[in-house]
């Protein structure tokens, strides 16, 4: 379980260092204050929070581990082996152990934050400057630079396993090289077959590099989405009346959904290079 803090903790360091990019996309995460010259953002703020909160949990429900778990460590370790049976027959087994703790972290992580407009007091309390109220805190996920952050870490983290665990000569080999049986097909077929597998393999090259632009505004879309469906509900109803309750179940099934979606997909990128057979 000591693997997993040290994620959580990177997550929330990668995303506030990129969430304080100048030129943010989103025009809607406030900036509260400057340290140095570093911008802290009410989106940022949220990050802080959520990355402690886990950490806390984890620590607290854990403790010192035990042959005969607590009830506390039981329900750590069924949330751990629930996510490994699902993300071991993508990534393969010879990676799932290392791959695991950051996968977990990802759609632990990713799912509180897509929760987090759910949570009384966030974007509910802040300060009047000029024209507009200054929140303190909003659903993290909301702003573009957080999930362009998740999908770096994402993506460095593919990167890392399959040069650590596959090798480069593979993923050269996996992108460009030819498939066919050499002994069991003709030369010129062979060489055609070698023209097309690199022309597929220049392809797959570009879809790895819109791979960051996909899972980050993926994300972001569907988050910021059912905040703005959310905030107009709530603002066509008087508050006596629970018609905004379907919207927010609506929501909470949406923001699991693409927490699993944005972390299945890293498994997917993953096992697409590791997880090869060893006869292959």
């Amino acid at each position: 379980m000591n693997k997993l803090l040290p994620t959580v903790f990177l997550l929330a360091v990668s995303t506030t260092a990129l969430s304080a990019a100048d030129g943010a996309v989103s025009q809607h995460a406030y900036q509260l204050h400057e340290v140095m010259g570093f911008p802290i953002t009410n989106s940022m703020i949220t990050t802080w929070a959520i990355a402690l909160v886990l950490i806390v949990v984890v620590r607290l429900a854990v403790g010192k581990a035990s042959l005969v778990p607590t009830m506390g460590q039981a329900v750590v370790e069924s949330i751990y082996s629930g996510i490994e049976s699902v993300m071991e027959p993508i990534v393969g087994k010879k990676v799932i152990g290392k791959v695991l703790p950051l996968l977990l972290c990802l759609f632990t992580f990713i799912l509180i934050n897509n929760w987090s407009g759910l949570i009384p007091g966030v974007g509910a309390f802040g300060y009047q400057e000029g024209d507009h109220l200054s929140y303190f805190f909003r659903p993290a996920n909301s702003d573009l630079n957080t999930t362009v952050a998740l999908a770096a870490v994402a993506i460095v983290g593919w990167l890392y396993f399959v040069l650590r665990y596959a090798g480069i000569k593979l993923l050269v080999f996996d992108l460009f090289g030819n498939k066919a049986d050499k002994s069991s097909t003709p030369l010129p077929l062979y060489v055609f077959l070698s023209a097309v597998f690199l022309l597929v393999g220049c392809i797959e090259v570009v879809s790895i590099a819109i791979r960051p632009v996909t899972l980050s505004m993926r994300l972001f879309g569907n988050v910021l989405g059912g905040e703005t469906l959310l905030t107009t509900i709530l603002n066509m109803l008087p508050w006596y009346i629970p018609g905004a309750l379907p919207f927010y179940l609506l929501e909470t099934l949406v923001g699991l959904i693409q927490a699993l979606v944005f972390t299945l997909l890293t498994a997917v990128y993953i096992g697409l290079i590791c997880n090869h057979e060893e006869e292959h």
